[in-house]
């Protein structure tokens, strides 16, 4: 009996040892540092309040930093970016010292984060913001305190991402229900 178990238990590390690329460890957040500078407005990350973002690629680990987590979003979504993302994070709010200094530390899975739309608090270039955090209950009291509404990363609708609030890709997007921000790239 303990032999057949062993041999199911050989067998099942090696199976997992075989898995597809997907089930990788996604790579660790980076610091961010003063050499951070933003992909879309090419200032230093750092420079700018509110929650932040970093996308790491699957071929080179390079990290290409973001001044909001807005943009990191917008990274995902627009046609032209690459797609071979290994990893990406996003400020973790519920963590944060302030919202003028997030922490250069505190990262979360983008894809697990509960984010806050539509609040009345903009990101670091003067737009609307999807702010981040790893607890639901911390999005929950932002929500409260600050207006707006908690969502998963895929339910971000992509027109409060795209719209005219100063994503890159601007031209022709309706314009957003806040009017908050105008055209800024971050």
């Amino acid at each position: 009996m303990k032999l057949s178990f062993a041999t199911v238990a050989l067998a099942s590390i090696f199976l997992a040892s075989c898995s597809p690329k997907e089930h990788a460890v996604m790579p660790a957040p980076a610091a961010m540092t003063t050499e951070a500078m933003g992909r879309y407005c090419g200032m230093n990350v750092m420079e700018h309040d509110g929650p932040k973002g970093q996308v790491i690629m699957q071929q080179t680990e390079e990290v290409i930093w973001f001044s909001s987590a807005r943009d990191t979003v917008a990274f995902t979504m627009l046609p032209e970016e690459p797609r071979d993302i290994a990893a990406i994070y996003v400020s973790d709010m519920s963590k944060a010292p302030s919202w003028e200094k997030p922490g250069a530390e505190n990262w979360v899975d983008a894809r697990k984060a509960h984010y806050v739309i539509e609040s009345s608090r903009v990101g670091g270039m003067g737009a609307a913001e999807a702010v981040p955090f790893s607890l639901e209950q911390d999005a929950s009291a932002f929500a409260s305190k600050n207006g707006g509404r908690v969502v998963g990363f895929k339910d971000i609708p992509e027109n409060y991402i795209l719209g005219s609030q100063g994503q890159p890709s601007d031209e022709g997007q309706p314009a957003e229900p806040h009017g908050a921000g105008g055209h800024h790239h971050g």
